[in-house]
């Protein structure tokens, strides 16, 4: 056990999970998958991608209600590919991919959202992370997935690019450094989050995306260099 703490008057404690913990993570992720009415905006790893962190290539963590899984959290430490993420932030050199970890998915049971989880887990599984081994970490967010955005401004990440990855498919590139400084700027811009070219056009020219604000049925998208 690494934390505990209430869901309301329900007890919760956390701890790091292991391979025996995959049935769980599998039956979790279906429920989740389940509950969205855009099942798309969510990509639940398989028991292979599960494995492959859960053997010593990550780290994962999970929040248990009387002794049932229902939430986990996971960071990867990547395998250096042509995808790796390291290179659209401009790192270049291996010994550099190698300082990257990524925040991978994040889950919570339709039953228990609410109450901050998400947050909560990302505070938790960052203070195991030893960042005399690792420097930077990443991240890919879908446009429009609103509450994966907000967890990652949240945790003072911010966008580095929009692009294509994954075969064709249009993400934000979210980093923070570690340990995180805050930002200093002196221009801004607020550009509508479906306005893809204007913003890798601020990408492009030096600016970072550091948070979001409501627009009415829209989001903007804070730019700032």
């Amino acid at each position: 056990m690494i934390a505990t703490g209430f869901l309301g008057n329900e007890r919760y404690v956390v701890q790091v999970l292991n391979e025996t913990h995959i049935p769980e993570l599998t039956v979790l992720q279906q429920e989740v998958v389940d509950a969205l009415p855009n099942k798309a905006i969510l990509q639940p790893l398989d028991n292979e991608e599960l494995r492959f962190i859960l053997s010593g290539n990550g780290l994962m963590i999970g929040v248990f209600v009387e002794g049932k899984l229902i939430a986990f959290r996971a960071l990867l430490e990547p395998m250096i590919d042509e995808e790796h993420l390291g290179y659209d932030i401009g790192l270049k050199t291996e010994k550099e991919l190698r300082k990257v970890l990524y925040q991978e998915i994040s889950n919570v049971h339709p039953d228990y959202r609410g109450h901050g989880l998400q947050r909560t887990m990302a505070e938790i599984i960052m203070q195991q992370v030893d960042e005399s081994k690792f420097h930077t970490v990443c991240a890919t967010v879908m446009p429009g997935n609103i509450a994966s955005l907000k967890d990652k401004f949240s945790q003072h990440m911010h966008i580095a690019a929009l692009k294509l990855k994954y075969g064709g498919k249009l993400r934000y590139v979210f980093m923070k450094s570690l340990p995180y400084k805050e930002h200093k700027w002196a221009e801004e811009q607020f550009v509508p989050m479906d306005n893809t070219v204007a913003q890798q056009q601020l990408l492009k020219s030096g600016f970072i995306g550091i948070s979001m604000r409501a627009d009415g049925p829209d989001w903007l998208i804070q730019y700032v260099k």
